[in-house]
């Protein structure tokens, strides 16, 4: 009876050549099995490392702050120099690390493994980091969660080379959102960015390892960092009725000043005229100028210096803010994002969203203070980034705020059409094209 089972059934034997052929497509030595633990360490590694850059930068938020507060004036001087050195180091030695992070992660998916040494080489984001740190000691109106991408993408390639397994688009996109979700601490978020931001482009299939692997980075980040909400628990709520008429103006009016950061910044990066010839000719220049702009702002306002996560977080509590702060604010990060230094925008939106919430509360004077600057946080954020749900999640997540999910959707997503309004291309993809990687050739070519 057995011989006859034997028989009907041959593949059911177990010999040693097929323990051979599963070692060799599944065991330890195998593609799949080191692409697997690359993969997963990696995303370890992005929480450690996230959690480092976010300690250093707040390290230097506070140098900084403590600076400006004993020597009022002298960032009028400081700054502009930071600013100058900086753009000079960063165009001398490491070009690549220029501008937020995220436009290299998108550009470097054409061609992920030449990208591990150039756009996010080890060199590129050792000088990222370093050079983003020097801006906040300037004062410049800088985030580190765009730069964080940058980092932790690049952190998916060193753990390729090293198990040496080719890199693909889609762990790139891994990576790259799981320095989003360690960032903020919001696991939700970086999931989200993953897919509606950085893959949209790419028509890249986001598997399940990989989603894992963002997961992973972002509770490695919570639990080396514990478990906080970025700007705590505020609980936010609207009722229906209210919604219906906040809803669509904070859209319009978030979703269009949005739109307009990111038409100015596509301008000054991708135009052709005497003005950006001119920058592009005196770039160091040009840096001096923007960082007198910003030194300028920040001495006769006290609030615009840095990330401006103390003004968001006290506009979003219910405290009074001056009008101007919103304008104020986005004139600052602008000015930083088109002087070239390295730096994120994630968190000065934020910022300029909570701004743009706070001039909405003169419309709304009866309606809740904490939860009109939190939609005018989202509608600007969706016009700037036009990623609606990515700032949707951000948003409750970093302030708790489940209960206005449903206004904030609707604001989300009026904002992004209000964005086009003003500006048709998307603000990372736009500037991607300035990081552009050569399509790679075939094996035959390059025989």
């Amino acid at each position: 009876m057995s011989g006859l089972f034997d028989r009907l059934m041959p593949a059911r034997r177990w010999t040693p050549s097929r323990y051979r052929a599963l070692l060799r497509a599944r065991g330890p030595r195998s593609v799949q099995f080191r692409t697997r633990a690359a993969i997963l360490v990696g995303a370890i590694l992005i929480g450690v490392v996230a959690t480092v850059f976010a300690e250093a930068a707040d390290w230097a938020a506070s140098v900084f702050a403590g600076y400006a507060t004993r020597w009022h004036w002298l960032p009028l001087l400081t700054t502009p120099l930071t600013f100058m050195g900086l753009v000079w180091l960063t165009r001398r030695y490491a070009p690549f690390s220029r501008g937020s992070g995220i436009p290299q992660v998108i550009a470097a998916q054409a061609d992920p493994n030449e990208a591990t040494r150039t756009l996010i080489s080890p060199r590129t984001v050792v000088a990222k980091a370093v050079l983003t740190i020097g801006a906040v000691l300037g004062g410049a109106s800088v985030g580190r969660e765009g730069p964080t991408v940058q980092l932790a993408a690049a952190v998916m390639g060193a753990t390729h080379r090293l198990v040496r397994v080719p890199l693909r688009g889609g762990v790139l996109i891994a990576g790259g959102a799981a320095g989003v979700a360690a960032a903020f601490n919001t696991p939700l978020a970086g999931l989200l960015f993953a897919i509606e931001e950085l893959a949209s482009a790419y028509e890249q299939r986001v598997t399940l390892l990989v989603l894992a692997a963002i997961v992973i980075a972002g509770m490695v980040a919570q639990s080396v960092q514990g478990d906080y909400i970025y700007f705590g628990a505020i609980g936010a709520h609207m009722p229906l009725l209210s919604a219906l008429l906040v809803a669509p103006v904070a859209g319009i009016v978030g979703g269009m000043a949005g739109g307009l950061f990111s038409r100015t910044l596509l301008a000054m990066a991708l135009g052709r005229n005497r003005v950006t010839g001119w920058t592009r000719a005196n770039p160091v220049k040009f840096a001096g100028a923007c960082g007198a702009v910003v030194a300028l702002l920040g001495v006769f306002t006290g609030l615009t210096w840095g990330t401006g996560y103390s003004a968001a977080r006290a506009m979003i509590v219910g405290v009074d803010a001056p009008l101007w702060f919103g304008p104020a604010k986005f004139v600052a990060t602008a000015a930083t994002a088109i002087a070239g230094l390295p730096g994120g925008i994630f968190a000065p939106s934020l910022a300029v969203g909570a701004g743009v919430g706070n001039l909405l509360r003169e419309v709304f004077p009866g309606e809740p203070a904490s939860a009109i600057v939190i939609l005018g946080m989202v509608a600007y954020f969706a016009g700037v980034v036009r990623a609606p749900l990515t700032a949707v999640i951000i948003l409750s997540e970093t302030t708790a705020s489940r209960g206005l999910m449903l206004p904030m959707f609707a604001t989300a997503f009026i904002a992004d059409a209000a964005s086009q309004w003003v500006c048709r291309e998307k603000l990372y993809h736009g500037l991607s094209k300035t990081f552009a990687m050569p399509a790679p050739s075939s094996p035959a070519a390059r025989k």
